[in-house]
């Protein structure tokens, strides 16, 4: 039987500026050291003060990276767009990706977030597109 796969989308409200590069590759870097050790993969967008994760992995990581998400002082109103169990990674090789959103990007993403309830598979390949890009 093979492994089990879980992706989690998220977007959150970024509690600092998130125009410091400092702060974004301390984030970034961060996020690869932790998802490196736990076998997550994924992206990392920022636009207009507010995250956007696509993760991959383990359940059991999943839950641990969600808990440790609603700690962080990083982020404030995390909302979970989907979490679904996957056949295999699309970021595979990425501990994590990330994602920059160019502006010929920003209206599809903008009109993606005002859903009640935006499509997975169209955020994951927004993001996929963003990383190419970047």
């Amino acid at each position: 039987m093979p492994h089990r796969l879980d992706r989690l989308i998220y977007r959150s409200t970024a509690t600092r500026p998130t125009n410091v590069l400092v702060s974004l590759a301390e984030l970034l870097g961060e996020s690869q050291r932790n998802n490196a050790r736990s076998g997550l993969t994924g992206a990392l967008a920022v636009h207009k003060g507010h995250f956007l994760q696509v993760v991959e992995g383990d359940p059991g990581q999943v839950d641990i990276l969600q808990r440790r998400l609603a700690d962080d002082p990083r982020h404030r109103d995390i909302r979970v767009l989907e979490r679904r169990a996957v056949d295999a990674r699309v970021f595979d090789g990425w501990t994590m990706a990330s994602a920059t959103i160019s502006p010929g990007l920003a209206p599809e993403l903008d009109a993606l977030l005002a859903e009640d309830r935006p499509s997975g598979q169209r955020i994951v390949g927004l993001m996929l597109e963003a990383v190419a890009r970047a």
